[in-house]
């Protein structure tokens, strides 16, 4: 039996997708920026597209960040050869940890709260989520606890910093709007 013409199903975009294609294509770009910047530690990078994810879930909501997040970790593994390796695992199980925490940032009084305090529990999420990967199955052992507050440190700048940048973008397009 041969499928027919009218068997035949396809996909049309539309522009939610292709705003979700150039978010997360500016995200991978930002990745790609952070893999070639050298690091103190083992992991530690500013995170550059996180700040891409934060406009994406400003602007479009939860739903298009975990896009963004999700294409962007996928996609700097295929392009930087990580894909399927510890560090790629390292990498989404921060995003997730990142994207629950997001996802809890955005039910916050958006009085006291904003883009800069949502990075900050992205960026504590996401580094707790990597050393809890990394305990449990990369370094078994509790000698990893010595590094946390050099990894909350950098948490705590680079949340910062991300946050002030991504409102600060989500500023200048509200005023272009």
């Amino acid at each position: 039996m041969t499928a027919s013409s009218s068997d035949t199903r396809r996909l049309a975009p539309d522009a939610t997708d292709h705003r979700i294609a150039r978010l997360a294509a500016a995200a991978l770009v930002l990745a790609l920026i952070d893999a070639g910047l050298p690091s103190p530690l083992p992991g530690v990078k500013p995170g550059l597209a996180n700040i891409v994810t934060l406009i994406a879930l400003y602007r479009y909501g939860f739903r298009a960040a975990v896009w963004v997040s999700l294409l962007r970790i996928a996609g700097a593994g295929l392009l930087l050869g990580s894909l399927m390796t510890p560090g790629f695992f390292l990498s989404l199980s921060g995003g997730t940890m990142s994207l629950v925490g997001l996802l809890f940032a955005q039910r916050l009084p958006e009085r006291w709260f904003g883009p800069v305090s949502a990075s900050l529990i992205a960026a504590f999420c996401h580094i707790g989520g990597q050393l809890v990967l990394a305990r449990a199955i990369l370094i078994p052992s509790d000698g990893i606890l010595y590094f946390v507050p050099a990894f909350a440190l950098t948490a705590l700048v680079t949340g910062t910093v991300n946050g002030v940048v991504a409102a600060k973008l989500l500023e200048n397009t509200h005023e272009t709007d």
